[in-house]
């Protein structure tokens, strides 16, 4: 009787130490698990991507390059929407609101740069210019830092 307890002891630690183990493997410590994380990690090297075209853009605006600004936008940084939107719907619910807002804003002020090109508006086109970058950097902030690395 007591080697059947002593077998149902041990069996019962086995269990919950593996339990114990598996755990941290379901959830990282911001509550996304590994294959949001992977979907994550995907987009944001896109995003990344994206953002690293801002130079070339800024080099168009400053040229008052109409034509060039506007191809940017349409073509190489077209998917950046998308892009955001995958990431938002893998975030922990406690961010999605504020990745949201972000990304709203950070889509409206491409919107307002391709208008201000398409109305060869250089003053609103610098001013759109610089809410695409502080977007772009305020949504590279809510991007988790496990999914840059």
């Amino acid at each position: 009787m007591l080697k059947a307890l002593r077998r149902l002891a041990a069996f019962c630690l086995c269990v919950a130490l593996s339990m114990g183990l598996m755990a941290p493997a379901a959830a990282d410590a911001a509550g996304i698990n590994p294959d949001d994380l992977g979907v994550i990690r995907r987009q944001a090297a896109a995003f990344e991507a994206t953002k690293s075209r801002l130079p070339d853009l800024a080099r168009l605006v400053s040229e008052e390059d109409w034509v060039f600004t506007r191809n940017l936008i349409h073509g190489p940084m077209q998917e950046v929407g998308r892009e955001m939107l995958y990431i938002n719907q893998r975030l922990d619910k406690s961010d999605r609101k504020a990745a949201d807002k972000v990304a709203r804003s950070l889509k409206e002020a491409m919107a307002d740069l391709d208008e201000a090109a398409r109305l060869q508006d250089f003053s609103r086109m610098q001013k759109s210019y610089s809410a695409v970058a502080a977007g772009f950097d305020a949504y590279s902030d809510l991007i988790p830092a496990e999914a840059l690395s």
